[in-house]
């Protein structure tokens, strides 16, 4: 027979309370977590990835780390390339708490779930996870209703991707981590402004552009990342020309502008490396003046 009609767990008010408890549970035992959604910037239609990804919004909202032991994953690793952290995290919120704070309509979020591959920033460990996938019907079907999301996450490996979230524990990752220019002008030119784009044009016409990660009025370095062309191919800040910058001084249109002296690399994700400090210890116990290591030494 069908089921008792005068029993029905579809009941709204019941599942409005349901997802009150739920909100008011994570409210007491989650965390404050800052939710980044990704801006594709030029999808790779072949390979289906984006590698200049922004981030140009965080929201707060709280979250329950599923796992009160610790984090899963593998922790820790020391392999052949170096130290590596595997850690991974499972994040829930409440789907209403989603919705009216990261999903609503003033938002530029046009997708009606968490997504795979934004991040979530979690201060209590100074940690940036990426989603890397969502599970909707955990729990199955309260109360015939869908009350969380939870997320499954990894932990985020920098890869020059663009922050301007107005959070500064977050855009400092860039700051730190970018592939950063170093250009050193011959004058301070008005002073430039972090997170200002700036422009120098080639001889050839085409337009270096770069956005301001630093800038000192004493040594007058200007530090820039994530450097390219308006051609889309590889060129390099020349020095004896000018760089503009493009943010108003005043209100005359007046824009900081100085000439380039000299240009160096930073390379700040691999100050960590250890490839020379490998190939010179390598050289000392590798032997490679054997002409045939694996003949007779009186035949060599």
């Amino acid at each position: 027979m069908a089921t008792n009609l005068y029993f029905s767990q579809k009941v709204n008010s019941e599942q409005n309370l349901y997802e009150d408890i739920v909100i008011e549970s994570l409210k007491m035992y989650g965390q404050d977590v800052f939710y980044l959604p990704r801006d594709i910037v030029n999808e790779d239609r072949v390979f289906g990835d984006d590698v200049p990804s922004r981030f140009n919004s965080s929201y707060k909202v709280e979250m329950y780390i599923e796992n009160i032991e610790g984090f899963d994953g593998e922790g820790d690793l020391f392999t052949k390339f170096g130290v590596e952290i595997r850690d991974q995290a499972t994040f829930v919120v409440a789907r209403k708490r989603w919705t009216d704070t990261i999903a609503r309509y003033d938002n530029d979020i046009n997708s009606v779930r968490p997504r795979e591959g934004d991040l979530i920033y979690l201060p209590l460990s100074n940690s940036m996870f990426q989603i890397m996938a969502v599970e909707h019907e955990q729990p199955f079907y309260q109360l015939s209703n869908l009350a969380v999301y939870k997320l499954r996450t990894e932990l985020f490996e920098y890869n020059d991707e663009d922050f301007d979230t107005n959070v500064a524990a977050i855009d400092s990752i860039e700051q730190d981590y970018a592939y950063e220019y170093l250009l050193t002008l011959d004058s301070a030119g008005g002073g430039f402004t972090i997170g200002e784009i700036v422009n120098q044009t080639l001889s050839s016409g085409v337009v270096m552009r770069g956005e301001v990660s630093a800038w000192s009025n004493e040594t007058l370095q200007l530090g820039l990342v994530h450097v390219g062309a308006d051609d889309g191919k590889y060129h390099e800040f020349i020095p004896g020309r000018q760089v503009i910058g493009t943010t108003d001084l005043d209100r005359l249109g007046t824009k900081a502008k100085a000439t380039v002296s000299t240009t160096a690399e930073d390379n700040q994700i691999s100050q960590n490396e250890q490839n020379t400090d490998f190939s010179t210890i390598g050289a000392d116990f590798l032997d490679f003046s054997e002409d045939n290591p694996f003949g007779d030494p009186e035949n060599n």
